[in-house]
């Protein structure tokens, strides 16, 4: 059994007012909870959260993962790929040595 007078006052229908009506009741150590924000009005849960694209953050991260937009970072690793082949040959020593081992096998 609960220890005598240190709980608070459970309220088991305590209202829960939104702008100035009431939205829901649940249990509560205080009879009115005011709110300003509650899954009735939040934007995420209506449906209508839209995404702000500031400083074209969104694009950006298109463009550096590759998942659309006219530069996309699969071209840039190509790019790269064509300057490696771009290396100068091995030098002849390295060549003559591998014709001469070549021969005697």
């Amino acid at each position: 059994m609960p220890k005598a007078d240190i709980h608070p006052t459970w309220y088991p229908d305590a209202k829960v007012i939104c702008n100035g009506e009431v939205v829901m009741t649940t249990g509560s150590t205080q009879p009115e909870i005011h709110v300003d924000v509650w899954s009735g009005n939040h934007p995420f849960y209506t449906g209508t959260q839209k995404i702000l694209d500031t400083e074209g953050r969104v694009d950006r991260f298109m463009r550096k993962y590759g998942m659309g937009g006219s530069e996309s970072a699969s071209g840039t690793k190509k790019a790269a790929k064509g300057k490696a082949s771009d290396a100068p040959e091995a030098p002849a020593a390295a060549t003559a040595v591998a014709e001469e081992t070549a021969g005697k096998a």
